[in-house]
């Protein structure tokens, strides 16, 4: 049976969108996601007065107007794996946006609730800050797109790669619950691709109770949605993986809490 929190790609829509979450589909509040895929030449428009986008060139080069600002030549690396930042623009709520593919592009539509609030802004690569996290089999490379530290009003986005054989997001943690200095609520979209593409990850997504308890194969291009609980995922041997979160919740803060059954794992001497 199909896990509820998986989502699939389908066949592209006349606009190229292949893949979407809306807070109705995932029966939540907060996070929006789409995956559009274009062929050069080919645009993609949207916007919203009530919700704020970060448009994210996973891979592919694209113009986008976004209000009345022009970026041009946004993006250029060829696949997500590629050791550089991805463009991206940051769009407020109230501003129209329209992105011409220049070649092919793999096009990450993040979005959140937000009032209408300052200009459409290219997110600078020098902005997107980069650490590694974990060591040995549990080590990760991350990217912070759209971190707390940079100007928007819901949204946080980031990319991380886990080499094959390693596990990321973990130990196990969760922000689902609004406990202040110790968690936030945060809703949270897993976009993830695989190379080769043919391979797959696992990945967990479970409640301390055990009321929510999925363990889901992970396909290229699939995403997961995580509404509450620990959310681990494990790459394996010969298949590297890339994901790209989006989180959102009542505030921009990333507070979590690791399951207290693994948190030895990183308070180890």
């Amino acid at each position: 049976m199909t896990s509820p929190l998986l989502v699939r790609p389908h066949a592209p829509a006349a606009d190229g969108t292949v893949l979407e979450v809306t807070p109705a589909s995932a029966g939540w509040s907060h996070v929006g996601f789409a995956v559009v895929r274009l062929a050069a030449g080919e645009t993609y428009s949207g916007g919203a007065a009530d919700r704020e986008t970060c448009l994210v060139l996973v891979a592919g080069t694209a113009d986008v107007q976004a209000g009345d600002a022009l970026f041009a030549a946004i993006g250029g690396r060829a696949t997500p794996f590629e050791d550089r930042a991805p463009g991206a623009v940051y769009v407020p709520a109230g501003s129209d946006y329209t992105v011409k593919a220049l070649d092919a592009v793999e096009l990450a539509v993040c979005s959140a609730p937000a009032a209408s609030q300052g200009q459409p802004r290219v997110i600078d690569s020098a902005h997107m800050s980069r650490e590694v996290r974990g060591s040995g089999t549990n080590t990760r490379h991350v990217r912070n797109i759209l971190p707390e530290t940079e100007p928007a009003q819901s949204l946080l986005v980031v990319e991380v790669i886990t080499p094959g054989g390693h596990w990321s997001s973990y130990p196990p943690h969760k922000h689902d619950t609004a406990t202040p200095g110790e968690e936030t609520l945060l809703e949270e979209t897993y976009y993830h691709r695989l190379q080769p593409p043919q391979g797959f990850a696992i990945q967990r997504v479970y409640t301390d109770d055990r009321s929510l308890d999925e363990t889901i194969s992970v396909e290229d291009g699939n995403v997961v949605m995580v509404p509450r609980g620990y959310h681990p995922v494990g790459a394996p041997h010969g298949y590297d993986l890339y994901y790209l979160n989006v989180m959102a919740g009542p505030h921009r803060h990333w507070v979590f809490r690791n399951d207290p059954a693994h948190d030895w794992i990183v308070r180890k001497v």
